[in-house]
């Protein structure tokens, strides 16, 4: 398998990460600080250029490629999980759906907000008595002469309680539920009969907050509809696939940090006389952790090679997510544990990777369902899908 990249994609990663490293690594402290996004820090990614990155230019977003994207969120996620959250309000899975499904009035509203970085998104798709079956969702949107009421309640909704948009997934017809009868919605943060009525901190950095969504007796125009009526189920699947790699090369990146730090660490720790890299024990660790990175790596690579040739890439995006997200938790808990004290101290980066990581195999379909996932496919195909390169 091929993990080398072309000259441009080299280019951009080279850019990003000097500027992570130049600019980004002081505002994680301040985040880790307040539990906040400050605005300074928003107004920064602006003048840089990242908001709507992968939005289409002609309404002023960055036109990247799903491939290019993730790359950036790999980089990002060396240093903070919550610049990739940042992203993700502007060129996550609510702006990507609107481009591909949006009307031109819809695109001209939104995605000219989000790339202007006056807009944040949010993906309202699970529920309390949902999870993981989003088929067995029950909120609901009823039509009543040109417009829809809609009624139920989400929650776990990362960004929720800040989005100024939210692309929301509701039943419309009962009796064919995901195969016709789920519409997508989408809904501004003012509009009537829509509340916050809860946000919860997770494990994760105080800034990392997931809301819960009520709608009551909510009205919506004919025009709040993204795609067509009944194709809400076909839209929030396909974007779960994009987020489903996003979230495999955060977990690169993420653990590729751990294990330069762990590394360093192990360099000029002494114990008994010697440093701690001399140990046997330790340095398995580190190879373990080397070698698992490089899998994850050159098996998201091919798969995101896939999306660049336009291939189809079947269950691969789920064998990615499982095998990324499980490998930067067993880097992480190794980390920590040759940091020792230092690794479950509040305030060291090390112990705020080790919780920020530990979401990924939940988010975005936990491991569990991307094994579902991938079996059905195996069942079906009876093969491993062939992937492509980035090179």
């Amino acid at each position: 398998m091929d993990t080398d990249l072309t000259p441009e994609l080299r280019e951009l990663r080279q850019a990003v990460r000097e500027f992570t490293t130049r600019e980004l690594t002081k505002w994680a402290e301040v985040i880790d600080q307040t539990g906040t996004f400050p605005d300074e820090l928003w107004e920064l990614f602006g003048r840089q250029g990242y908001h709507g990155m992968r939005l289409p230019v002609e309404f002023g977003g960055g036109g990247l490629s799903v491939a290019e994207y993730c790359l950036m969120m790999e980089e990002f996620s060396r240093c903070h999980r919550a610049f990739t959250i940042m992203s993700n309000y502007t060129s996550g899975m609510t702006p990507i759906a609107i481009a591909r499904f949006g009307t031109a009035e819809q695109k001209q509203k939104y995605l000219t907000g989000f790339a202007a970085g006056k807009f944040k998104s949010a993906f309202a798709l699970t529920e309390p008595g949902g999870g993981s079956d989003p088929a067995a969702m029950t909120t609901k949107a009823v039509r009543k002469g040109d417009r829809w009421v809609l009624n139920g309640r989400k929650h776990y909704i990362s960004g929720g309680h800040i989005a100024d948009c939210i692309m929301v997934i509701a039943v419309t017809d009962s009796e064919k539920r995901a195969r016709g009868g789920i519409t997508a919605f989408l809904l501004d943060k003012d509009t009537p009969g829509f509340s916050v009525t809860r946000v919860d901190t997770t494990i994760a950095s105080d800034v990392i907050k997931l809301a819960e969504l009520t709608f009551e007796d909510c009205e919506l125009p004919d025009s709040a509809v993204l795609g067509e009526v009944g194709q809400g189920f076909k839209i929030a699947m396909g974007s779960l696939n994009n987020g489903r790699l996003n979230v495999s090369c955060c977990c690169i990146g993420a653990a590729e940090s751990l294990l330069a730090m762990a590394t360093e660490h192990a360099k000029q720790r002494m114990t008994f006389g010697s440093p701690l890299i001399d140990r046997q024990a330790i340095q398995w660790m580190l190879v373990d952790s080397a070698i698992e990175i490089k899998t994850a790596r050159a098996m998201t690579y091919d798969t995101l090679g896939k999306f660049l040739e336009g291939r189809d890439v079947g269950s691969a995006g789920s064998m990615c997510k499982v095998f990324c997200s499980e490998m930067v938790g067993r880097v992480s808990d190794r980390v920590v544990q040759i940091f020792g004290g230092m690794g479950v101290m509040r305030g060291f980066p090390v112990e705020r990777f080790y919780r920020d990581v530990r979401h990924y195999r939940v988010g975005e379909g936990a491991s569990e369902i991307q094994r579902i996932v991938i079996a059905r496919d195996l069942v079906k195909t009876g093969a491993v899908v062939a992937m492509g390169g980035l090179g």
